[in-house]
Order: structure tokens, then sequence, then C-alpha cells
């Protein structure tokens, strides 16, 4: 059977999704073999899995277009994206090798699941479709909704992953809604196709209607205001491995989604959903960093920092501007790694059972593991948008293009945020530095695998702080290949 040029090109474009599915499969179907006692060895399978779709993503790039009816579209765009999910899917394997094997839970399912939500999340980044995007859009959920729950015996992770499957299902029905009444509006879903329909007559209310359903079930999986009301529970109780994809990859893929129907399909509307935006910015940064200040839970602080940090990314998405595109996706690979090293970090220091999380159980790390605590520091610092760290380009390049376009109260907004938020950061480093050493907590010495996961969040975080031109200069690449389509 000859295989024709149309059905390589459609392999070869979506060969991340592919492999990241492949190694899946196969893990499923080698756990039963193995022995409770060589399950680790499924992780490591799975990074290679997630090294093999990086691959993948090569070669995805050399051969740009659409595959499968126009269903999909690789381009840089999505390119970036894939780059920034499946780095971080690997990274978490990588933390979860020693983690499970802490909380007696090593299981070949873990990794399976993880890939089969990046494998999700690729869809997303590259889908031309909104039911396609759907699908990725429920490969990912119901992957992330069995990883929240995967510590069973625990009362507060069963309950963080009832919690996000009932509210995941409520967003993802306003999502489907909005899918049907922009079809009903435009006669198609194809997300270039509508863009072309929009633009040959003027908008209607069930357009728009439809428009604003989509924003709903988009806004809960990014975790921005009003929709983030369940993330600190769902980051609070899941395995923190778990939480740190979670509060990285799906908000990339799930942007880039947003960027694609916000920015192609519904351009023309551009002064309708702004306000819808900049409302959301707003309330995002005051709830995420206001709820953040009153938390002495370390890993709830956090997650209460990735809403607010929705919103700093909201600000540069508000810009409607090629430029504004390139800035939240430089955002997006920098938060990516400050926040995956600052939960892994805490995936270490919360030890069996997850029970040292509060702020006083950091105290005099500095002396106990003073590298630990520079990693910390530093992820931290990030966070806070300190010079010479990836946040701070972050926010600078995300503040810059929502001034160009003369948005100039959000970016006040915004900035006195980003003021209010070092006052929690900054009582996490002065614990580790200035306050009396706990007498009843000693950390663990660092995994290997887990200090290989955080020299790289590390390094990534200082070479984008340092050198971000090369990142920022693909982010535009990809910002242009997706408007001037």
């Amino acid at each position: 059977m000859q295989i024709s040029a149309e059905q390589i090109d459609n392999l070869q474009r979506l060969a991340p999704e592919l492999i990241l599915c492949f190694f899946g499969i196969l893990i499923m179907v080698v756990d039963p073999f193995l022995g409770a006692a060589r399950q680790r060895v499924l992780g490591w399978v799975a990074f290679i899995g997630t090294l093999a779709a990086l691959g993948g993503v090569w070669v995805a790039s050399h051969d740009l277009g659409y595959a499968y009816s126009n269903l999909i579209r690789t381009d840089q765009f999505s390119i970036f994206v894939h780059v920034v999910v499946i780095g971080a899917a690997a990274l978490a394997i990588l933390a979860s090798l020693q983690y499970l094997d802490n909380e007696g839970i090593q299981r070949g399912e873990y990794y399976a699941l993880v890939l089969f939500a990046a494998a999700g999340m690729g869809i997303l980044a590259g889908a031309n479709e909104l039911v396609t995007s759907f699908i990725g859009l429920e490969m990912s959920s119901i992957s992330s909704y069995v990883l929240v729950g995967f510590r069973r015996k625990s009362a507060q992770s069963n309950e963080a992953s009832l919690k996000y499957f009932i509210l995941g299902s409520f967003a993802t029905a306003f999502f489907l809604y909005g899918i049907a009444m922009v079809y009903g509006a435009t006669g198609t879903t194809r997300i270039d196709a509508v863009q072309t329909a929009l633009a040959a007559a003027p908008l209607t209310s069930l357009s728009m209607l439809g428009l604003g359903l989509i924003f709903v079930g988009l806004g809960f999986k990014v975790v921005i205001a009003p929709f983030q009301i369940y993330a600190p529970d769902v980051y609070e109780g899941a395995p923190t491995p778990v939480t740190a994809l979670l509060a990285s990859a799906p908000k990339a893929a799930t942007f880039a989604l947003m960027i694609r129907i916000f920015y192609v399909s519904f351009g023309s509307a551009q002064s309708f959903w702004f306000w819808a935006v900049w409302i959301s910015a707003v309330l995002t940064m005051c709830i995420g960093n206001l709820a953040a200040i009153v938390q002495t839970n370390v890993k709830r602080m956090l997650a209460y920092s990735s809403i607010a940090h929705a919103g700093y990314i909201l600000v540069a998405f508000a810009a409607s501007t090629e430029i504004g595109i390139a800035a939240v996706l430089f955002y997006l690979a920098a938060y990516a790694l400050m926040k995956l090293g600052a939960f892994l970090v805490i995936a270490h220091l919360g030890q069996q059972g997850e029970r040292r999380l509060n702020i006083q159980d950091y105290a005099g790390l500095g002396s106990k593991q003073p590298v630990l605590a520079a990693c910390f520091s530093l992820f931290l610092l990030s966070l806070l948008g300190l010079p010479a760290t990836g946040g701070f380009f972050g926010k600078f390049f995300a503040f810059q293009s929502a001034l160009d376009s003369r948005i100039v109260w959000l970016v006040v907004i915004a900035a006195i945020n980003s003021v209010i938020g070092a006052y929690y950061y900054l009582r996490v480093i002065i614990s580790m530095y200035f306050w009396d050493p706990s007498k009843d907590y000693t950390p663990t010495a660092v995994a290997p695998t887990l200090s290989f996961a955080l020299l790289v969040c590390a390094v990534g975080t200082l070479y984008l702080g340092i050198l971000p031109a090369r990142v920022l200069s693909l982010a535009k690449l990809a910002a242009d290949s997706l408007i001037l389509h």
C-alpha cells in the first residue's frame, strides 16, 4: 500500500501528538507486565517520549501547513506553544519520579496520563477548527481530572479532583454551546472560515453570544476571574508535580487557542471583546494578589499567584496587536519555567503526605539547603518581576505592548498589583534567610532527577532575563505567522 504525499504531510504535521499518544499507549500496555518495584522505569519511558515528541516538533517545523482537511494548522505559532507544553510535561515527569516513590503511588498510568494530557494541549495549540479544539480540550481535561486525584488516600486530593471535574464539565458545556452558536451564525466551525464569514457580513447577536460563551469556557481553563474560584483548592489538593504541570502547560495551550479565536476568527469584533478582557484582567490581578497576601500555605499562595499572572497575560492580550501576541507567548514561556521551578521546590520540601507546606516550615532553609533556597528565591523573584529574570521581561513586554495600544490605566493597575505581589513573595524569601530554623523539620537530599529539572528551570529563567532577544524574536515570528496568514 503506497502512502500519498498528503498522508505523509498529515503525519509529519501531527507528529508530536502521535508520538505522545504512542508512548502513552506503550506504557499502558507494558504496565501490567512490570512488578511494583519496576514501575519507575515507565517514568523514564514517558520522559523519552517527551524528548521524542520534541523531535516531532522539529520535524513538524520543517513542514508547515494544514493537516487532515484543514482541521490542524502547523505554523510557527503552534510550534512555539508545542515546545512550551511538551517541555513542561518533560520536567513534570522528571520531578514525579521521586515524588511518587515517596508517596507510595508509583504507577504507570500516571505517566501515560501526563502524555495524553500533553497531546491534548498540542491539539489545542494547532487547532484550526472549533470541534477539533474541543477534542483537544477534553483529552487534556479528562487526563487532568484523574491526575489531580491521584493521591487516592488523601481526602483533599479526592475533593480537588471532584471539584475540578464538576466545574470543568460546566465550563466545557459553555464552550460547546458557544461553538454551536458560532456555527449557527456563520455556517462553519473552521477558525479561518469564521473570520471570512464575519468579515463579509455585520456581526450578529448570536455570534457575539457564542464568543461570550467560548470566553467563559476557556476562561475557566486559563484561571481568569470570575472563573477562578476552583483553582486554589485544586492546585492545593493535587500532587505537587501535577500542580506544576496544571499551572503552566494548560494555560499556555488554552491561551494559544484563545488568541486564534479572538484575534483570527473575531478580529473584526475587537471593540466588543476588548472590554470583557480589560475587566477580567483587572479582576484577575486584584483577586489573585489580594488573596495571596493572607495565605500561610505556600502551595496555596502560589495558586493565587497563578491567578494573578493570568491577569498580567491578559494585559498583553488586550493590546490586540502582533506585539501583544508576541508578549503573551514570551510571558508564557518565562512563566512556565519559573512556576514549574517554584512548585517543584515545594514538591520536594513538602515531604511525604505534603504535610510541610506552611511558610514557617521554610524557616532557615538558606542555611540548611542553600542551593535549593537560592533556586526557590530565583523563581520567586522572577514571579515578582525582578530584573535579570525571565519574569521581568515577561511583564515588561506585556506592559509595553499595552502602552503602545494606549491602554494606560490597565498598565497602571497591573503595576500596582506587581507591587502588592512583592509582599508575599519576599515574605517567603525572608523566612528562608532571616527566620530561625525549624528544629523539627530537616529537609531531605534532593533527588538527581529533581535537581536536573530545577537546573533547567533556573538556567532558563536566567537566560530569558539576561538574553531575551532570541526567544522574543521567535515569539514575534510566531505572532506574524498567525496574523499575516
